[in-house]
């Protein structure tokens, strides 16, 4: 590995928790010795843990798209810092990031973490992920890196795949959160699904599950995120038959605490994202995971080993997961020890760390273009 490689990354660290797999993969990244500049705002919990490591912390993010000084501001940096690598995470450092590398030598790498709105047709794709100045695209699952490739007329070659990394000891010290003060029995079966409302959440094919589930089962339903109190989410809970055991929480910061309490953690996507941070927290700490089979989770879930798999806008066989996960006791113990495994094996941060790297130093090496179809 070139030790004395320089990587800059924009990002925005300021919500620890949702951003924790990246940030760590760099402070991964800079105890192998690598020299990583981050620009993000100075003030924001993990830039104290950068400092600590040694990484450089300038205080800056992008405030808007194609920002003439925000541009200058990136061009500065990159021109005194000497980088070989320059990050890019969200749109507006991308737009920025791209327009501030015209000309210069540094390798632009974006990343992805959702499947789809990326075409060819679409005028504003060019700012981004299909401006020819860009060298590598990662994405976090191999979804949505194939999305990406079936999306571009050329430079498939440019578009990797690194998942996003974790450690199960960032879950260790997790305190199931209080059934009493949500309301829920003891007693209860007790299940989450945490996502913020858009018809392909699978929301609304959950609640439709949940009315076949028998009365005389104690299921109980948490629902976590924005846009639970949607009119078609009202509407359907008007007149269901189990109303008063699905409880709409809304937005919670304590959401592992509340995955921690649940007996079963519930995907019920329609659609691909990418790879769901709700599955992956739900298997580390140890809950078993009802997920569908959609891309993203079916890297992440393997049937019956790491969780169980139901197809996709699919109501019925929703229903007949929820009420097998409750009689069959043993299948759950076996599920709460194969998530957390699934994670250590397939998902540690360790290899996201690596990972980056092997993409950087191929970009870094001579005809880099003509070997780069051989990262994964």
């Amino acid at each position: 590995m070139q030790s004395d490689m320089k990587v800059l990354v924009i990002s925005n660290y300021r919500s620890t928790h949702s951003v924790r797999p990246e940030a760590e993969m760099f402070i991964g990244m800079a105890l192998q010795g690598i020299q990583v500049t981050i620009m993000t705002d100075g003030d924001c919990e993990y830039a104290t843990r950068f400092r600590a490591v040694g990484i450089e912390v300038v205080d800056f993010m992008p405030k808007k798209k194609l920002d003439r000084a925000e541009i200058a501001f990136i061009r500065k940096h990159l021109n005194e810092g000497g980088f070989d690598v320059m990050h890019l995470f969200n749109s507006k450092a991308i737009i920025n990031g791209i327009q501030a590398a015209k000309g210069h030598p540094v390798k632009v790498v974006l990343y992805r973490g959702f499947i789809g709105h990326v075409h060819p047709w679409d005028p504003t794709a060019y700012f981004k992920y299909l401006h020819p100045r860009v060298d590598q695209i990662i994405g976090n699952s191999e979804g949505v890196a194939e999305s990406l490739r079936s999306n571009m007329w050329w430079g498939k070659e440019k578009v990797s795949r690194v998942y996003k990394g974790h450690r199960l000891d960032w879950y260790a010290s997790t305190q199931p959160a209080s059934r009493a003060e949500m309301g829920i029995p003891d007693h209860a079966f007790l299940s989450v699904c945490t996502a913020n409302y858009r018809p392909m959440k699978g929301i609304l094919e959950l609640l439709e599950a949940m009315a076949a589930i028998p009365e005389d089962y104690p299921v109980h339903l948490l629902l976590v995120g924005k846009g639970m109190d949607a009119p078609v989410i009202e509407r359907m809970l008007k007149n269901h038959p189990l109303k008063g055991r699905i409880h709409r929480l809304g937005f919670r910061p304590d959401v592992l605490a509340i995955t921690a309490a649940c007996d079963l953690a519930i995907c019920p996507s329609t659609k691909a994202e990418g790879m769901a941070k709700t599955v992956i927290e739900a298997m580390a700490l140890g809950v078993p995971v009802l997920a569908t089979d959609i891309p993203g989770n079916r890297e992440l879930v393997i049937h019956n080993e790491s969780g169980w798999v139901v197809p996709p806008r699919d109501p019925v066989a929703l229903a007949s997961g929820i009420r097998l996960l409750y009689e069959d006791v043993a299948l759950r113990e076996s599920l709460k020890t194969g998530g957390p495994d699934r994670i250590q094996s397939f998902l540690h941060i360790d290899q996201s760390v690596q990972d980056t790297l092997d993409i950087y130093q191929k970009l870094l090496q001579p005809n880099f273009r003509k070997i780069s179809k051989g990262v994964k």
